[in-house]
C-alpha cells in the first residue's frame, strides 16, 4: 500500500462514516512516520494522524483490514476522551483495546477483524481477548483450565464491557500466566501519551461523534460519560447499520454495470507493488539481507498502475422525485468515477452535463421526466454502456427510440418506491434498489 492508497482509504472512510468517524477524520492531516509503532493522533492544536506505513503493509492484507486499524485508533481516542483519566492501568489499556476490537468485529464483520485475528494469533493469557475466538479455540474450550473463556465469548457477543474486562484483568494481575504486560508496544494505536490533554478542535470533533453514538456495550453508565440517548446493543444506531447495508448493496449494483473500456485511453489509477530477485534502491531491507544471505532476496519494486478509462455514461434523474436517494447515489458514483465517462449526464426533459463538486451534483434541470431525451443522447454518442438512474415515473417510451440505441448496453437503476412498468414494457433491463432507511 502506498501513501496515496492510504489517503484514498481515508476518503472512503469519511464517506462510509462507520462509528460516526467523519467528524474526526475531516480535521486530521495524514503524515507518514516510522516514529510511531502503528498509528497515532497527535495532541496538537492542528492534530495529525501519524501512520507507520511499514506496519500497515506488514500486518494488513487488504483495504478492510487497514480501515479496521484506523477505526481502532479513532475509537481509542474517543473512549479515552470520555474518561479524562490522567493515568490508565495495564488492565484498562487491555480492556479498552479488547472492547474496541470486539466492537469492530460485531459492527464491521470478520473481514475487518481478521486484522486482529492475525496480529494476535500467537497471543497468550488475557491478551487472547484482543482477538475474536476461532474454531480451534472452541474445540479446546473444555480442555483449557484457568482462562476465562466465558468472558471471551461474552466480550465478542457484546454482553461484557470495558468495566467488566478491566476488573477481570485486575483480579488476575497476580497470575503470571495471565498478567497483562506493561509493554504496550503490541497494542494497536497510540498508548504512550494518553495522559496528554486533547486540543479543543479534537474535543469538538469527538463531541460531534459522541452525539451520533450511545454507550451501551461500552460502559456501565454511558450517560455519565457524555454519551446520551437510549442504549442499543451496539455502539451505533440501528438506522446507521441499515444505511450502511443500503450503501454496500447499491454500490454492488453500480459496480456490476460500470466496466472499464478495454480499448480506451489508459489512465493512472494508483501504484502497483511487486517483488522480484533484483535489488531495488528503495528496498533497504532486501539490501541488508544480502549482507548475510548467500541468495539474492526478492526486492520490492513499484510502478504506476494504469487501466482503461471508464466507458459507461451515467444519466441521473434530477426531476426532483429522487431527492431522498440522490445525495447517497452521488457519493457512491464519486467513488466509481474511474469507471465512468466524464462528464456525468443529468436529465429531466433535456439531457445536460453535470459535475460533482464537494459532494454536490451541479447541473441544470427543466422539471418533468422524459427518457426520450436520454435515448436520443445515447443514440447520438454511442457509448458502450449506459446506466440510467431514475424513479421510473417517466413519459411513455417508443420502441423505435430504444431500437436506435443499439448496440449500447443499457441498464436502469430504479429507486425502491419507483415504478418499473414503462421500463418493463420497453424491455429495458433494470435493477430496483432496496428501500433507503
Amino acid at each position: 500500500m502506498t501513501e496515496e492508497d492510504f489517503k484514498n482509504l481515508i476518503l472512503e472512510l469519511i464517506e462510509e462514516n462507520p462509528f460516526a468517524i467523519r467528524a474526526v477524520l475531516k480535521i486530521l492531516s495524514v503524515e507518514f512516520s516510522n516514529k510511531v509503532p502503528t498509528m497515532a493522533v497527535t495532541r496538537e492544536e492542528r492534530p495529525r494522524l501519524l501512520v507507520n506505513l511499514d506496519f500497515v503493509n506488514q500486518h494488513c492484507s487488504n483495504d478492510m483490514q487497514v480501515k479496521a486499524v484506523i477505526c481502532h485508533e479513532f475509537l481509542h481516542i474517543l473512549l479515552r476522551h470520555t474518561e479524562n483519566l490522567e493515568h490508565l492501568t495495564d488492565a484498562m489499556h487491555l480492556a479498552m483495546d479488547a472492547v474496541i476490537n470486539s466492537i469492530i468485529d460485531r459492527q464491521l464483520g470478520e473481514e475487518y477483524s481478521a486484522m486482529m485475528s492475525n496480529y494476535y494469533k500467537e497471543a497468550r493469557g488475557l491478551h487472547k481477548l484482543l482477538r475474536p475466538p476461532n474454531d480451534e479455540d472452541f474445540e479446546t474450550w473444555e480442555e483449557s483450565v484457568g482462562f476465562p473463556y466465558e468472558a471471551w465469548d461474552g466480550l465478542y457477543n457484546g454482553t461484557l464491557i470495558v468495566d467488566d474486562i478491566a476488573e477481570l484483568a485486575e483480579r488476575q494481575l497476580d497470575d503470571q500466566t495471565s498478567k497483562p504486560t506493561s509493554d504496550t508496544s503490541r497494542l494497536l494505536g497510540n498508548h504512550e501519551d494518553l495522559g496528554e490533554p486533547i486540543p479543543e478542535i479534537l474535543q469538538d470533533a469527538l463531541g460531534r461523534s459522541l452525539k451520533a453514538m450511545n454507550g451501551s456495550g461500552i460502559w456501565r453508565s454511558p450517560k455519565g460519560r457524555g454519551i446520551g440517548t437510549a442504549g442499543y446493543e451496539t455502539v451505533v444506531t440501528e438506522q446507521d447499520i441499515a444505511l450502511d447495508h443500503w450503501k454496500k448493496s447499491t454500490l454492488a449494483v453500480f459496480k456490476k454495470h460500470l466496466i472499464p473500456n478495454q480499448l480506451g485511453k489508459l489512465v493512472n489509477c494508483g501504484t502497483l507493488e511487486y517483488h522480484i530477485p533484483v535489488l531495488s534502491s528503495a528496498d533497504r531491507r532486501a539490501f541488508i539481507r544480502t549482507l548475510w544471505s548467500p541468495f539474492i532476496p526478492d526486492s520490492s519494486w513499484k510502478t504506476v498502475k494504469k487501466q482503461p478509462g471508464g466507458q459507461a455514461q451515467i444519466y441521473l434523474d434530477v426531476s426532483g422525485s429522487m431527492n431522498a436517494e440522490m445525495p447517497f447515489i452521488i457519493a457512491l458514483l464519486n467513488r466509481l468515477k474511474t469507471y465512468i465517462k466524464s462528464p456525468f449526464w443529468a436529465f429531466s426533459t433535456e439531457v445536460a452535463p453535470a459535475r460533482i463538486e464537494s459532494g454536490q451534483l451541479i447541473t441544470n434541470t427543466t422539471g418533468g421526466t422524459s427518457l426520450a431525451c436520454v435515448l436520443e443522447h445515447i443514440a447520438q454518442t454511442k457509448p458502450d454502456s449506459a446506466v440510467i438512474v431514475t424513479d421510473g415515473y417517466i413519459e411513455a417510451i417508443q420502441p423505435r427510440e430504444v431500437a436506435l440505441t443499439k448496440p449500447t448496453r443499457i441498464h436502469a437503476i430504479i429507486s425502491r418506491d419507483g415504478s418499473t412498468k414503462l421500463l418493463d414494457d420497453a424491455r429495458i433491463p433494470f435493477t430496483q434498489l432496496e428501500r433507503i432507511p
